[in-house]
């Protein structure tokens, strides 16, 4: 009996590998990590517009600091450029929408306006 067809339960050699997408990503392990939980409009809030501002910034300054040594890897810095302005319009929103939000937001995160 072939690997691929091999019975549930019986050693395979694909059981004894560990795959690397089954450990954590690489931002949950960051030792420097804001805790979104001070962002949060609600306990199970993940997808709100603080939230999303808050895991952009942590993202834009690690790949800030890895483009300071990697000065040619064009791709990141397309990579950043585009998250910069994903953060800039959810700003603009909350700006609009939820202005002292926005301005306790800004201050939690030191961005200039």
């Amino acid at each position: 009996m072939s690997d691929a067809h091999a019975i549930p339960g019986q050693n395979t050699p694909c059981q004894d590998v560990f795959f690397t997408y089954n450990t954590n990503s690489f931002m949950a392990d960051s030792s420097d990590t804001m805790d979104v939980k001070e962002f949060q409009l609600h306990e199970k809030d993940t997808g709100s517009a603080d939230v999303q501002i808050a895991l952009l910034t942590r993202r834009i300054s690690q790949l800030t600091d890895h483009l300071k040594s990697h000065a040619k890897d064009h791709s990141s810095r397309r990579g950043l450029l585009k998250m910069v302005a994903m953060r800039r319009s959810l700003l603009d929103y909350l700006r609009k929408s939820e202005s002292d939000r926005y301005k306790k937001l800004l201050e939690k995160l030191n961005l200039r306006k």
